[in-house]
């Protein structure tokens, strides 16, 4: 009864740490996989740099942030991967509102998350679900029962994709995971596999992250090499 009374006292302290409006708008921003500061989370939910302060202390005791600290700056991040898929599991479970975005720049802004984004080091979004479901397509991914690789999966990442064989051995994190995506309702690719599809993106300009947000866009690079590598339009 002790045991059961420090688990339900527990999670109701993890709970509570995301009850509070501005402690989610930071936690959903690190969502993007990088390192922000006090200040630059404080401008992002609106609130004083001492009340973001307050806030991000609640956070790291917490654990669901770390604090790196350089110089005199101090930098918060995600404590890691279990996190993040926690925050998009969370966000699954929202109802969509019905009322409009407000001003072409926010209905821009939500067109732009919609279609592409990062989800702390993977892809999501249309496009994450579109790579999840051509690599199913080719036999790359085995989505039935949950997310695996392939044999052929396997040879295409280092052969076809780029990636480099040792970056995906000897990692505690699955090599595949399936991340169920907020805004399409569907899997996309998470894991070991997912975070290294997402970098060689990026490194070879494929896609590139718009301003701040997690947001991303797919380049006339990238539209031509996802086509040709996995036939997506």
């Amino acid at each position: 009864m002790d045991r059961m009374s420090t688990d339900a006292a527990d999670l109701a302290a993890l709970a509570a740490l995301l009850a509070d409006e501005t402690r989610a708008a930071m936690c959903l921003a690190l969502l993007d996989g990088r390192a922000w500061t006090a200040g630059e989370l404080a401008a992002h939910a609106g609130v004083a740099r001492s009340t973001a302060t307050g806030h991000l202390d609640r956070l790291v005791g917490g654990g669901l942030l770390i604090e790196e600290r350089q110089g005199r700056h101090r930098y918060v991040r995600l404590a890691d991967a279990s996190v993040a898929h926690l925050l998009e599991d969370l966000s699954v479970r929202l109802q969509p509102r019905p009322d409009q975005p407000r001003g072409l720049r926010q209905a821009t802004a939500t067109a732009a998350m919609k279609r592409a984004r990062t989800c702390y080091d993977h892809l999501a979004g249309e496009l994450g679900v579109a790579v999840a479901d051509a690599m199913t397509a080719r036999g790359l991914l085995d989505q039935r029962g949950g997310f695996a690789l392939t044999a052929a999966g396997l040879a295409w990442l280092t052969e076809d994709a780029g990636i480099d064989a040792h970056r995906l051995q000897g990692r505690r994190r699955p090599l595949a995971r399936g991340c169920l995506d907020w805004t399409e309702r569907r899997p996309h690719l998470a894991g070991v596999a997912g975070a290294q599809l997402c970098e060689r993106f990026l490194a070879q300009g494929w896609i590139r992250r718009i301003g701040t947000t997690r947001a991303v866009k797919v380049t006339d690079t990238g539209r031509r090499g996802l086509s040709a590598l996995l036939g997506i339009d």
